[in-house]
């Protein structure tokens, strides 16, 4: 199904997803699974989101808590040094920017700043310090985008406990709450995109069948962002323990996302997933 909206609204950009859009990986920890501490101080991260930029990146995602399995908490006064410096500067640039983070307060600081979009794994379920709403957060915004993504119990136990069954219904049924209790809130549906968390609490199995049924994502009319890019899923299928060497693995992943009707995918690897994608629109434009 194809998504009731043909863009994503941002506070200060309108997305046009008739073409898919790469959104480039911006990592401000030590400890992130693929690439932790390789730009942790905020001038590092900085010529990182510069370099990603020129690779073909649409959008910037800043995140400053790594949400592997098994990673720790990070207090929010930490959360906020490691970020806010970095979004700071990247609104001047003038491309959309994204603040992964699942604490209300963190959201507020970054959308203060003039960032776009909110990209929260716990779909804006965790309440702040102060008892701040996530979704509180997001109403309060005029135009902000918003990405809720699924995720199964948290990153302390989420691949010790990984889902059972039939992750696919459970997971539409997930989005589909949250997405309506965000509407109920006041948020329009152009401004929210679902992400179904490739690796969050969910078996390689339950992973690739979320790929093979995308559709039933998409049946609830809201653009979907796939973000397989160099997950362990991948690793396990292709036999490849370090995530550096999932590079073809990511792309393909995307790719095949792409084709079943994603309209973001979030990488690392931009320049690989941008020149895949431009051959498939090459390809597709001749198809028409």
């Amino acid at each position: 199904m194809t998504p009731t909206t043909a863009h994503w609204q941002t506070a200060r950009f309108t997305l046009d997803l008739s073409q898919p859009q790469v959104m480039g990986i911006v990592n401000v920890t030590p400890d992130s699974f693929s690439d932790g501490g390789s730009h942790p101080e905020p001038i590092l991260a900085l010529r990182h989101a510069e370099a990603l930029l020129g690779e073909g990146a649409h959008i910037l995602d800043v995140g400053g808590e790594s949400t592997r399995p098994g990673a720790p908490p990070v207090p929010l006064a930490e959360e906020l040094a490691r970020v806010v410096p970095v979004v700071r500067e990247l609104v001047r640039w003038n491309v959309p920017v994204s603040i992964d983070t699942y604490k209300p307060e963190v959201m507020r600081a970054c959308l203060d700043l003039g960032a776009d979009i909110v990209n929260d794994v716990w779909a804006l379920q965790r309440p702040g310090e102060d008892g701040l709403s996530g979704v509180s957060v997001v109403a309060g915004h005029p135009h902000c985008g918003v990405c809720l993504m699924h995720m199964h119990l948290e990153p302390q136990r989420m691949q010790i406990a990984p889902m059972d069954g039939d992750a696919v219904p459970q997971v539409v049924a997930f989005l589909q709450r949250h997405a309506e209790g965000l509407r109920a809130a006041g948020v329009a549906a152009d401004r929210i995109v679902l992400d179904y968390g490739i690796g969050f609490g969910k078996t390689v199995e339950q992973n690739f069948a979320l790929l093979a049924r995308q559709a039933e994502v998409l049946a609830l009319g809201y653009p979907l962002l796939a973000g397989w890019s160099r997950k362990s899923s991948l690793g396990r299928v292709v036999g490849q323990e370090l995530p550096a060497q999932r590079v073809a693995a990511s792309v393909a992943a995307a790719l095949l996302a792409v084709e079943r009707g994603a309209r973001i995918v979030r990488v690392h690897d931009v320049r690989a997933t941008a020149d895949a994608l431009k051959v498939w629109q090459a390809t597709v434009a001749q198809a028409r």
